[in-house]
């Protein structure tokens, strides 16, 4: 895993598990549907964060043994999946991971496939289970929307001059294009929610703080200003099974 960056999140996980979004439960029932899981069917999760998809799967009944290489993140996912015994959570990185001979039905990556080694990432999945399935959320816009980016555009420029990642969500008519399987999900925000979503973004949290903090907190006071101190933050969520 690149823990340069992939690791940054391990810095707020209780920031993270408190903004980021949840799954959608019609996800998991076309997972179910498409690999046969059923109650007890062993299931690996890699990078599980503070345990957003893993309670879904849990709550199903599946036995999930989750990976998560950030010590406060899996920490913190240990206390809230408490509640359930079939779940393990394990700190490692997935490529140094210690899998003492299990095996499993699929192995699940819910917005965590991107930090894993290629080389290593899919010859160790196909080692270990029976399917990958990948959920990652993709950030989208609908006309008529409050618009952040355009909104705040000068103040990345001001405080992040020519960064190469700024720039406006596509459209989701756009995305939905792709062919895979797709699930809308939509948070509303305050303009300090919003700052503090984009706090838990690898985007802002790879900047010096003495640049992100001011740069954040500037736009909280535009979405107070400008838009009503209300903002969605769209997505689209979506489900790609791979055999291996």
């Amino acid at each position: 895993m690149t823990e340069s960056l992939g690791l940054k999140f391990d810095e707020v996980p209780e920031l993270y598990d408190r903004v980021r979004p949840g799954y959608p439960d019609e996800l998991f029932t076309d997972l179910a549907a498409l690999t046969g899981l059923r109650a007890g069917a062993p299931v690996l999760e890699v990078g599980c964060g503070t345990g957003q998809a893993t309670r879904s799967m849990a709550a199903r009944g599946w036995s999930v043994t989750a990976v998560e290489p950030g010590p406060a993140l899996a920490e913190l996912a240990r206390q809230r999946l408490a509640a359930f015994p079939n779940v393990t959570v394990e700190t490692a990185a997935f490529e140094q991971w210690p899998d003492r001979g299990r095996r499993f039905d699929v192995l699940v990556a819910a917005s965590s496939w991107h930090w894993i080694d290629p080389e290593i990432g899919r010859r160790r999945a196909a080692d270990l289970a029976g399917h990958l399935a990948l959920l990652d959320f993709t950030v989208v816009r609908r006309p008529g929307d409050p618009e952040v980016y355009a909104a705040t555009a000068d103040l990345h420029e001001r405080f992040s001059p020519g960064n190469p990642a700024w720039g406006h969500p596509p459209l989701e008519e756009q995305v939905l294009a792709e062919p895979r399987r797709w699930y809308p999900v939509v948070q509303w925000f305050d303009g300090r929610g919003f700052a503090d979503l984009l706090r838990t973004q690898s985007l802002y949290r790879e900047l010096d703080p003495a640049v992100r903090e001011p740069l954040l907190n500037a736009v909280a006071d535009r979405i107070r200003t400008r838009l009503n101190d209300r903002a969605p933050r769209r997505y689209l969520c979506s489900l790609r099974l791979d055999p291996l």
